[in-house]
């Protein structure tokens, strides 16, 4: 027990922050039914490519996104599209949510380091704790921060700050992981080690390249789960 806090003292990583959506739990392909959905409603037709603009955004982010390319005839307001895409969400992942493959493998490495955890996510705090709830693993989470409360949403690094700062760890001592560009790009922003998660299914092989910047790139979050990818992580400079 000594000889193991000896070396988690010595860890350049003291604590994971853990994007959510498209990294714990397998809600894009809800957000893209929701959105096609609650913006059909609206009279705007949106496909999957359309939904891909905007991965990694901030509800707000996201009507705005939509309403500047496909602006819809009604008057209905920004903020009430945007109360209709959480709506939608919340009860879908209430209803059946889905974990990214190796999920529990990877909360249980980190937590088997003696690392405390947090969520840094631009999804509003109603729908993180929904969605961490219904996945069983909100206890796991010291705590959860939303982009919706920053002044800036991802690719600005403000979320991912303040979940340092919560848990009163340096940035360059965390380690973030993210699914998505905009999510990694915030991450590295603020200066902390970067894993790259891409779900495979929406990212073509020759798009991996954009997540050159990144410390590592994994196939999932089971790898996580392997020594040899914590010593490659822990000995990044």
């Amino acid at each position: 027990l000594i000889k193991r806090r000896i070396r988690m003292a010595a860890s350049p990583i003291l604590a994971v922050i853990f994007d959510m959506d498209g990294l714990m739990i397998d809600s894009e392909p809800v957000w893209h039914s929701t959105e096609i959905a609650v913006f059909g409603s609206l009279g705007v037709q949106l496909d999957t490519a359309a939904c891909l603009e905007t991965t990694g955004l901030r509800v707000d982010e996201v009507v705005r996104h939509h309403w500047e390319r496909r602006p819809w005839a009604g008057g209905e307001s920004l903020e009430s599209v945007q109360q209709q895409l959480v709506r939608g969400m919340v009860a879908a992942l209430h209803q059946d949510p889905k974990p990214m493959p190796g999920l529990s493998e990877a909360l249980t490495a980190c937590e088997d380091r003696g690392m405390p955890l947090a969520v840094a996510s631009s999804s509003p705090v109603e729908l993180i704790e929904a969605a961490l709830t219904g996945l069983g693993c909100r206890a796991r989470f010291k705590h959860v921060c939303s982009a919706t409360h920053e002044e800036f949403g991802k690719p600005h690094p403000a979320v991912y700050l303040s979940a340092a700062k919560l848990l009163n760890v340096p940035p360059t001592r965390c380690l973030a992981l993210e699914d998505s560009l905009t999510g990694a790009v915030s991450a590295k922003a603020a200066r902390m080690r970067v894993c790259a998660i891409p779900d495979r299914r929406h990212v073509p092989p020759d798009g991996l390249a954009k997540f050159a910047f990144a410390d590592m790139v994994l196939e999932s979050l089971a790898d996580l789960k392997d020594e040899a990818t914590w010593q490659k992580l822990l000995t990044i400079q």
